[in-house]
């Protein structure tokens, strides 16, 4: 099978083009870095993958027979679609547009990932795929979070209009290897503060609570519902087990055994206080839950990027 993943460099495209790999698919990454931008993803150039310096929001054709297109190119972390709105904005418009005209001239498959986000401050909890939300529309988030739910909107559209056959799952923070130390989200801020023995900064009174969900098990979770007949979604890929961000910013210092202490700043603007996944569309349609509990998935993270620090 002939797969196209865009973003493919990214945390979970990185992830999710190994797994791929592994069940011998034939995989082509667009991204508009070259593998040589990424030095913890030199292992996809020996793996003999396909690979398309490429910007999506720009148009693109390619040649041959394409199966699936998973669609994963966008910044998903604060720091990056704060400091980079109008391109996140385009990435998750022009380029999803993009995608699926390359998906209705291939006759191809295209899932589309969306993200927890697009439920902002929910006032309903947990959350349903059928939950509308609660955004503020113009705040500092707007950029990826309109851009998400305005993505979602046209692969219904295009669905609806030129019956192009898509997938929509919503992620709720994924975490673990191949995050970047400085992606500017809870758990690599944490880990790497506390592998440094550096103070833990919380944003807010640290009471808020989080969903952390581990890459393997929301790599198999997408890989799910791209192989899932008769069902668009959009469908919840997430663990529903919650944590305060102050019991998971203690967990981390002592599974560091750091000697950090926690520093508490002021809370963004439009932070979500509560956010967790109802995966009950997920079980049903997909036999999917997550596997691996917090504590492994920190421990493999941890060793990750302490790793990481001595290979550099």
């Amino acid at each position: 099978m002939r797969i196209i993943v865009t973003g493919g460099l990214g945390f979970l495209g990185f992830n999710l083009c190994r797994y791929l790999l592994s069940l011998n698919n034939e995989v082509t990454v667009i991204d508009r870095f070259g593998l040589s931008d990424k030095d913890h993803h030199k292992e996809l150039c020996k793996s003999g993958i396909e690979y398309i310096v490429h910007d999506i929001i720009e148009p693109i054709e390619i040649d041959g027979k394409i199966d699936q297109i998973y669609h994963l190119a966008s910044r998903a972390s604060p720091n990056d679609y704060q400091k980079y709105p109008i391109d996140t904005a385009l990435t998750n418009s022009l380029g999803t547009k993009n995608m699926l005209d390359l998906a209705k001239g291939k006759n191809a498959r295209l899932l589309f990932t969306s993200t927890s986000e697009i439920y902002g401050d929910p006032q309903v909890y947990p959350q349903r795929e059928d939950y509308f939300g609660n955004v503020n529309p113009i705040g500092i988030r707007s950029c990826y979070v309109e851009s998400k739910r305005f993505g979602e909107a046209l692969v219904m559209a295009y669905h609806s209009v030129f019956r192009t056959d898509v997938k929509i799952v919503r992620i709720f923070n994924a975490y673990g290897p191949g995050m970047r130390p400085d992606d500017g989200r809870v758990i690599s801020n944490f880990i790497n503060q506390a592998i440094k023995s550096a103070p833990v900064t919380i944003y807010g009174n640290g009471t808020q609570t989080r969903s952390f969900c581990y890459v393997d098990d929301v790599i198999e979770g997408i890989y799910r519902m791209m192989n899932a007949e008769s069902f668009i979604g959009p469908v919840n890929i997430g663990n529903p087990y919650n944590i305060s961000i102050k019991k998971i910013a203690n967990l981390i210092i002592k599974l560091t055994d750091a000697k950090s202490k926690i520093v508490y700043l002021e809370l963004p603007k439009d932070d979500p206080i509560r956010r967790s996944p109802d995966i009950t569309l997920a079980r049903l349609r997909l036999n999917w839950e997550p596997k691996i509990s917090l504590t492994e998935g920190l421990k493999r993270t941890i060793k990750y990027y302490k790793n990481l620090r001595v290979s550099r």
